[in-house]
């Protein structure tokens, strides 16, 4: 592993949302759910759709394409047509910047 990554202000994701960030030229998504924030990479594993885009519901992220569900604190696939594991990212809050660990 390398040395965590400055990636953007705690502030920049949104209550419940998403942020679409790059850490080392990989795509991440960080995820705000109830004031805490994940990071995952950016990329559906079945159609490579941004799930930046998609839609957090109770703690997962469905895909904006075809509707398959990932955990968001583990990255796993949870529904079909999604059945490949998402990388999740170790992540830090530090005076306020969100820092992803690449």
């Amino acid at each position: 592993m390398s040395g965590w990554i400055d990636a953007c202000a705690q502030d920049d994701v949104p209550l419940d949302g998403t942020l679409l960030v790059h850490v080392n030229g990989e795509p991440v998504c960080l995820y705000n759910v109830g004031g805490e924030v994940f990071a995952t990479h950016d990329r559906c594993t079945h159609a490579s759709a941004s799930l930046a885009d998609g839609f957090i519901t109770a703690g997962m992220i469905e895909c904006p394409i075809h509707s398959g569900l990932f955990d968001i604190r583990s990255g796993k696939a949870l529904t079909a047509p999604c059945t490949i594991d998402l990388k999740v990212y170790p992540l830090r809050v530090q005076n306020g910047r969100v820092q992803v660990q690449s």
